[in-house]
């Protein structure tokens, strides 16, 4: 991959710039650096690829999954390479499924498997009690099996996770509190 980086005032803050590359500048004053990065990744199989005989993936295993969104009222079914997000696999595939952060970060993404296993190494958002209990993230989960889980309500996964540490109960919006601060400003 090339990444091209042009000079401005603010790399040149970071990164003094050697006088013959200024000097021999194509532009008045301005250069670009060009250098290969190799990046990796846990994903591996591009989105789009098929084999001639039209079977996707043909070399990654994959795993028929089955999300049932509450909140849509509609149950999506589609076909997740192993080494693919769940996430990232619907999208390529039309399906609008919930998220946010899609770094495995917040809640809002958040499924209960009811069948069926997801990996999820790097599911930050979710507590190892609630991964024991069923719960996982659609941004950073692989299927490692056929799935089928169900979508939860954002603020049903973070007062699970995190309730018990900020109130005896689920905290009501005071409108007039609210009116009140916006008066201030």
């Amino acid at each position: 991959m090339d990444l091209v980086f042009p000079c401005n005032s603010w790399t040149s803050l970071y990164r003094q710039t050697p006088l013959h590359l200024r000097l021999s500048s194509p532009k008045r004053g301005a250069f670009s650096f060009r250098f290969r990065r190799k990046t990796t990744s846990e994903l591996q199989s591009p989105v789009s690829a098929a084999s001639p005989n039209g079977n996707p993936f043909p070399s990654i295993p994959t795993h028929k999954v089955t999300v049932h969104d509450r909140k849509q009222g509609v149950v999506h079914e589609f076909v997740v390479p192993e080494d693919q997000y769940i996430l990232h696999t619907a999208e390529a595939q039309n399906i609008t499924l919930p998220f946010a952060c899609r770094h495995g970060c917040c809640t809002s993404c958040a499924v209960r498997v009811k069948s069926g296993q997801i990996r999820q190494p790097e599911a930050l958002g979710i507590s190892a009690e609630l991964k024991e209990k069923g719960y996982a993230l659609l941004c950073v989960g692989f299927p490692s099996s056929d799935v089928e889980v169900e979508t939860q309500d954002e603020d049903e996964v973070y007062w699970l996770q995190f309730g018990r540490y900020f109130a005896r109960g689920p905290i009501e919006r005071d409108d007039y509190a609210l009116e009140l601060a916006l008066g201030d400003e």
